[in-house]
């Protein structure tokens, strides 16, 4: 694949690095997750790419260029962007949003062709906006909105798109359909894709590679390997939010392992670890130190865990 996002020694930030000594590449036809809490560099680090934060150190390539060499324009022909919070133009309807990203590679008073009509009216229906097309933005869901600034950023055609935050105000049925085109964007039409999100189980199925920011630092790679470098990412007490809880030691599949853990530290506020739990043929057991019995419902679980709590005092 043709290497097209080069990032070589790159601090970023403000008078402060947030992120330092970044060194890592994407290449065409890729899809890629930018993980990371708030506040860590995130926007940071997209505004940066587009050259409207200044580097504090180092150097990015973009197309084999240094981005020091590019007009704001040029940076605009090579990367499209949809922000999570961006200005509503009123008065202006869902398709002529979506026609302003033809108008990014001609002058202003360049009037698209059949072609460029044909494209647009193809991105409507693919984001399934049909029925909006004529709506003024103004009127339209959160949702919808973002699928409209979504289309124009797809209607532009530049070889990358950076998505911040994306699929913040989709449903899940929309969420999945935008990650699916954005795939096969990448794929049928090379494109590099790059797109911020707090879900890191979306990378699973949709991103190649993970650009994940802690602790000051990028950690880049192949999705698997890094989630296997950090295997925190798959163990439910990254959803920890009671500090109190001590979760016992939990045997099953992943979805009920964590659907679990989050009902237990919603209702007890102790240390559990002397107990251990297992899912099997649709059944739980419970095990103490004493006894092992087994259940059908969380609630059983709740109840035989309240029981022997109160036989230990």
């Amino acid at each position: 694949m043709e290497k097209f996002l080069d990032l070589k020694n790159l601090s970023i930030g403000y008078k402060k690095a947030l992120v330092e000594d970044i060194n890592a590449e994407l290449h065409l036809g890729e899809v890629v997750l930018l993980m990371g809490n708030n506040g860590v560099g995130k926007t940071t680090l997209i505004k940066t790419l587009l050259k409207q934060n200044t580097i504090l150190q180092g150097d990015i390539f973009l197309n084999s260029k240094n981005i020091k060499s590019y007009s704001q324009k040029a940076i605009a022909e090579e990367i499209a962007i949809v922000f999570s919070k961006a200005d509503i133009p009123y008065n202006y309807s869902v398709e002529e949003l979506i026609n302003f990203g033809k108008y990014i590679h001609y002058p202003y008073y360049f009037k698209i062709d059949a072609a460029d009509k044909n494209d647009i009216s193809n991105l409507i229906e693919k984001l399934d906006l049909e029925q909006y097309r004529h709506t003024q933005l103004q009127h339209l869901s959160d949702g919808n909105l973002q699928k409209a600034f979504i289309g124009r950023a797809l209607a532009q055609n530049s070889p990358m798109i950076i998505l911040d935050e994306p699929t913040t105000h989709l449903d899940e049925d929309n969420k999945l359909m935008i990650l699916k085109l954005l795939r096969q964007l990448a794929k049928k039409h090379n494109k590099l894709i790059l797109f911020s999100s707090h879900d890191w189980r979306l990378a699973r199925e949709f991103a190649d590679k993970i650009w994940w920011i802690r602790d000051q630092n990028l950690q880049a790679g192949l999705t698997e390997e890094i989630l296997l470098k950090n295997k925190n990412f798959l163990d439910p007490h990254i959803f920890n939010v009671n500090h109190n809880f001590v979760s016992p030691k939990i045997d099953a599949p992943q979805l009920e392992k964590e659907l679990l853990f989050s009902f237990l530290q919603k209702n007890f506020d102790v240390n559990l670890s002397s107990f251990s739990i297992t899912y099997k043929e649709d059944k739980w057991s419970v095990i103490s130190n004493f006894s092992t019995t087994s259940h059908k419902s969380l609630a059983e679980i709740k109840n035989s865990l309240q029981t022997l709590l109160n036989s230990t005092i």
